[in-house]
């Protein structure tokens, strides 16, 4: 997730609801009661219908504030390839990126979206300012389109639906009015745990401030003031930095929805995209993230050349202040990868000549799941990983 650029109560750059606000509270009681598989299973003639009800609406003022982000961001890379930064102001920007990105990764999307692992308050804390230094709404905000987009993936219910095409799920849908069904649906998602948490309530209380000092203030102080930039150069490479990092983010539901394998679930457009995982810091292993969505690696291996989030948890695993990490067991994964891959997992020949599946419970979830928590998890399945991750139920 990222942001639309229009102002509502809840944060400083949120998804444009203008148009649509009479509609929600209209069907805010019918949302409640409808069967949330409804959307995801619809037939070719419904998914029809609801587009023909569609109306495409261009947000003019979002277009133009992308437009002059990717304008300044490309003046900043001109001015990077001509050497004109001081080096240390180059490494100061890739490390303030890290922190930002390390925001949505394992803050807003590993913990307070799929509830991965729980964090103490230092962590909870540190996570939270660097989600603002990334600026993608509030927590509450990123957290909330997310699990509408696990629990109707690439439907019309899904913010950056990939089945409207690369440029839609990139960037197209943060510059139009969101479909009322993104609206509708996102009322039936449970966000009770997200609310319940002290530090998620203190930043939707101080958004605007917050993001203005960690977003713009912080890097593009740091390196006028002790690199010697000029404030308006410093200026510009901090932009150039955050529109840098929306697009690594955007690749994640765009890319990573459209081009890769499908090792773990063919019927499902999510795809393993090694490109996007080094970009994105180890989110483009997505075919997998869909169909597990609690497991903290988001991927099936643990390698932090190209998962820089899960070398980071496991540092903060390590000194005590993330606990109860849940991944999948190696059983769990060779049964979901013989019933629905696509042939393209790495140890798929062996797993064939041993594979016995008879009698076993299968794991037919996943791509309808927001995380950890859902209601939705088969208990089965949520006894089975307390028990291999070693967790108290």
């Amino acid at each position: 997730m990222s942001p639309s650029l229009i102002a509502n109560s809840h944060g400083l750059f949120l998804a444009s609801e203008t148009g649509i606000s009479d509609l929600n509270s209209k069907n805010s009681r019918a949302s409640k009661t409808e069967d949330a598989s409804s959307y995801a299973t619809s037939t070719p003639n419904n998914k029809q219908q609801q587009n023909n009800e569609y109306k495409l609406q261009i947000v003019w003022r979002n277009v133009l504030i992308f437009v002059l982000l990717h304008a300044i961001c490309v003046y900043g890379f001109a001015l990077v390839f001509t050497g004109f930064y001081n080096w240390k102001t180059l490494v100061f920007t890739y490390i303030y990126t890290v922190f930002g990105g390390f925001g949505i990764t394992a803050g807003a999307h590993r913990l307070w979206a799929h509830r991965t692992y729980k964090a103490n308050l230092p962590l909870r804390i540190f996570l939270m300012f660097a989600q603002c230094a990334a600026l993608q709404n509030d927590i509450h905000e990123w957290v909330r389109d997310h699990r509408v987009h696990h629990k109707f993936t690439d439907t019309n219910a899904d913010p950056h639906n990939a089945s409207r095409g690369f440029f839609f799920s990139h960037v197209g849908w943060l510059l139009c009015k969101k479909h009322k069904d993104v609206m509708v649906k996102g009322k039936t998602v449970d966000m009770s745990d997200v609310l319940a948490d002290p530090v998620v309530r203190f930043q939707m209380r101080h958004y605007i401030p917050l993001v203005i000092v960690w977003n713009i203030l912080i890097p593009t102080w740091i390196p006028w003031y002790f690199f010697g930039e000029e404030f308006m150069y410093s200026f510009v490479i901090c932009m150039a930095r955050y529109t840098l990092s929306l697009n690594g983010t955007w690749l994640v539901n765009s890319a990573a929805h459209i081009w890769g394998m499908k090792p773990y679930d063919s019927t499902i457009k999510p795809t393993e995209s090694l490109s996007v995982s080094i970009i994105a810091f180890g989110e483009g292993w997505h075919n997998y993230h869909h169909i597990f969505p609690w497991d903290y690696k988001a991927a099936e291996l643990g390698n932090y050349r190209v998962n820089f989030t899960t070398a980071f948890l496991d540092l903060m695993a390590r000194i005590g202040w993330a606990t109860e990490l849940k991944t999948a067991s190696e059983d769990m994964i060779k049964k979901r990868v013989l019933r629905t891959g696509d042939g393209t997992w790495y140890g798929l020949s062996q797993l064939k000549n041993n594979a016995d599946d008879k009698g076993h419970h299968h794991h037919d979830h996943g791509d309808m799941l927001w995380g950890w928590g859902d209601t939705d998890m088969g208990q089965n399945d949520v006894k089975e990983i307390l028990k291999f991750n070693r967790i108290k139920g």
